[in-house]
């Protein structure tokens, strides 16, 4: 049986091509794997009960010559916030929408069926993308449980893609798709040894996907490798008319982006070190260091002492803007379901949780919905000056003027902290990250592994001007092959120092 944990999208297409392996090999490999182990980690919400008949009519397709694209009868996991029209749920990790079905795929899912992917099941996630409560656990939802953390059981996974990031590192598919909005992408691909890209706002449609902030929610691929990563990008990217975000822009072929090049991307590009988005831990601080060198290795110049606005300054505006444009957007989503027997609302979303307490409520409660609820709305001035500060601090005043006075192509900073203990009682023990630019911004960023610390996987994140996100991968991909330094997870285990 073919060992999908080791195997890129490009390495599973070839074989496929030549008939050395079939999807529906590929498909009962992955659920093999994820019966087996998940039962550790529990990024897996469920399975589709119809992958193994999607890999039997695209084997099909096959062998008449049909070929979608380069993901044909490649296993997929979608994060359980993102509409799939079939039989399984989208339920944002809540038990108000446990059993939620829906008519429609989203524009993203669209994009990935025509490319031939198969939809293998869909991935737990912290509740609401982690915009339940101030107390939250990352990874924790009433209706998942919690997910953990790849390389060590005791840990947190990161959120809100929690599940995603697991089950790529874990080897249960090749590849994943993640949502952010501040940090729901890189953080888990950060803490769980793998590749996640958020994109800029408007490269990806957000058609489809339960909402937080319409400003800077988007969806992005969480891989194994930046090439992987990359392809996955390349397809779920493009213009949709119906997300007032969308832009239109030229295609890119993911799969042969990096054709022919060499280790050498690195050489001679102006990257600029945020030494105050890091300091928060020594440890990795002495990674970072590492990383640093391995660009400078690889002909990086490298500019140091960049300083942007300190996400602090940031985190009041961002949170006013989330909590208006949260309730905005879930409304106008689930006034669309309710006729399907969900909640119609966030009130009523508020009113459900407080009448099943026990079970949505054991460990931390739904402070992020009421404040949300509390908000004015769109026209509301504290919303629009809020916007305004929240953009002028991560663009004129932060990417945008580090970039332009230094001349830089990008930055770089450490991604997050290493993986804490979890803790339901008391929520995450966070020590520091860099997400909060990119995401306010709507900026693209990507993080690829860096190092471990005592086995604990960190990352380091590449952020650019905005619609560089090839460019950025570019770099990222040199990065990889200068400097890989990826292990995958071993047995099922907590946290022992070494």
């Amino acid at each position: 049986m073919i060992d999908i944990r080791k195997s890129t999208i490009d390495e599973l297409a070839t074989l496929l091509s030549s008939g050395e392996v079939s999807a529906l090999e590929l498909v009962n490999s992955c659920i093999q794997i994820i019966q087996s182990e998940d039962k550790y980690y529990n990024a897996v919400a469920f399975l589709n009960p119809d992958a193994e008949k999607i890999a039997v009519e695209l084997d099909n397709e096959r062998k008449i010559g049909l070929v979608r694209g380069p993901l044909h009868g490649i296993p997929i996991l979608i994060k359980d916030n993102i509409d799939t029209a079939d039989k399984m749920m989208t339920s944002a990790g809540s038990l108000a929408l446990n059993g939620h079905t829906v008519q429609k795929d989203a524009h993203l899912i669209g994009r990935l069926r025509r490319a031939g992917a198969i939809l293998l099941g869909k991935t737990n996630l912290s509740e609401w993308a982690n915009f339940r409560s101030t107390r939250s656990s990352s990874g924790w939802s009433s209706r998942g449980g919690q997910v953990r953390n790849a390389y060590a059981t005791d840990k947190t996974p990161g959120g809100s893609s929690s599940g995603s990031a697991v089950a790529v590192a874990r080897g249960f598919c090749t590849a994943a798709i993640g949502t952010e909005t501040d940090g729901s992408v890189v953080g888990p691909s950060s803490m769980n040894s793998i590749v996640g890209i958020k994109p800029t706002v408007g490269m990806v449609s957000r058609t489809g996907i339960i909402p937080i902030s319409q400003s800077q929610d988007t969806a992005g691929p969480m891989a194994r490798t930046v090439l992987d990563a990359t392809i996955i990008l390349s397809i779920i990217s493009g213009y949709d008319p119906s997300d007032n975000s969308s832009v239109e822009f030229e295609r890119t072929d993911g799969k042969s982006l990096f054709k022919g090049k060499d280790k050498g991307a690195l050489k001679g590009k102006r990257i600029g070190i945020v030494r105050n988005y890091a300091g928060f831990h020594e440890g990795v601080d002495n990674i970072f260091e590492q990383a640093l060198a391995g660009l400078k290795d690889a002909g990086a110049d490298l500019i140091d002492e960049i300083c942007l606005v300190p996400q602090i300054e940031i985190r009041k505006h961002e949170l006013l803007v989330m909590r208006t444009e949260f309730k905005v957007g879930l409304n106008a989503y689930l006034s669309r379901q309710a006729s399907r027997g969900t909640v119609s609302s966030l009130k009523e979303l508020i009113e459900f949780n407080e009448k099943n307490k026990k079970l949505v409520m054991p460990y931390f409660g739904q402070e992020q919905l009421i404040a949300s609820e509390e908000t004015d709305g769109l026209d509301a001035p504290i919303y629009k000056k809020a916007l305004e500060t929240s953009r002028r601090l991560t663009r004129d005043m932060g990417i945008d003027k580090a970039m332009f006075d230094h001349d830089l192509c990008a930055l770089v900073m450490p991604t997050s902290c290493a993986p804490w203990s979890i803790d339901l009682i008391n929520g995450d023990n966070r020590l520091g990250g860099s997400s909060c630019q990119a995401a306010v911004s709507g900026y693209p960023s990507i993080t690829v592994p860096m190092g471990y610390l005592s086995g604990l996987p960190v990352g380091v994140s590449i952020v650019g001007k905005p619609w560089n996100d090839f460019f950025l991968a570019g770099l990222a991909f040199a990065f990889e092959q200068n400097f890989g330094v990826r292990v995958d997870p071993g047995k099922a285990s907590p946290f022992l120092v070494e």
